[in-house]
């Protein structure tokens, strides 16, 4: 039995709401366990001089963690993020991207911003998941029906690893997550096609065998919350996730 009672199967109590602020064009607080992370999705009408004329849109992420998001204190990132929030918002926006056709963007940006309000393991992954939804709401503010929805497909994303005793366990906190012999980060697609893996043996190499368990549970856990983002999400952006035409 884990340190909250779950079974190496279960991942944390999970729930996300839509619309949590007015002014962005999406918006989604996304809760797993005691990890909380507020995702919005802002539209400009505007792309980065490196795209201009290239008459596609473009995706992208800022991540960071409020102060009081941990015990201690961390320090308010007034200038300019550190080497781990850069590293996490270029993975949340690989992976929001590659469900995304920039075409149909248009001349487009969608900034996704994700603070941490409380942090307890696993915050990338639930930034992934909840922002995923946040993407969705603003691009339903500018879809003209008949042509391309710009979001293709789902996406999530989830922490697995091995713990002390060698068995793999799904959605790690953060105790467990410092205490991991393996820790390793998971995104995935609806489709079932892999975006991206992040494992590292962090007290020991790992086998073959235990990745491939890690990633058994990574799939239940992904469909688990890409089904949960179906059900928040609604019958009707759930039809325009994947339509063309």
């Amino acid at each position: 039995m884990r340190i909250d009672r779950r079974e190496a199967n279960q991942i944390r109590s999970t729930k996300i709401t839509r619309g949590f602020q007015k002014n962005p064009a999406g918006s989604a607080l996304i809760e797993m366990g005691n990890t909380k992370v507020l995702c919005s999705a802002s539209v400009e009408d505007r792309v980065p001089h490196f795209l201009k004329g290239a008459g596609h849109g473009w995706v992208t992420a800022e991540y960071s963690m409020l102060p009081g998001a941990s015990n201690p204190r961390v320090q308010r990132e007034i200038l300019r993020p550190n080497g781990r929030s850069q590293e996490i918002q270029r993975l949340i926006g690989r992976a929001l991207r590659s469900v995304v056709n920039l075409e149909a963007l248009g001349e487009r940006t969608i900034t996704l911003d994700c603070d941490v309000l409380h942090a307890d393991g696993g915050t990338r992954t639930a930034s992934i998941t909840g922002a995923f939804v946040a993407l969705v709401e603003a691009c339903d503010t500018f879809y003209e029906k008949g042509k391309i929805f710009p979001v293709q497909d789902f996406v999530s994303a989830i922490s697995v690893g091995i713990d002390q005793n060698g068995d793999a366990i799904l959605d790690l906190c953060y105790e467990e997550d410092s205490n991991a012999i393996v820790d390793c980060n998971v995104a995935k697609t609806g489709l079932g096609k892999y975006v991206e893996i992040q494992g590292t043996g962090e007290k020991r190499p790992f086998t073959r065998a235990e990745l491939d368990s890690m990633l058994e549970l990574a799939d239940l856990g992904i469909d688990e919350l890409i089904s949960l983002q179906k059900d928040i999400l609604g019958g009707e952006l759930v039809w325009k996730v994947g339509r063309i035409g």
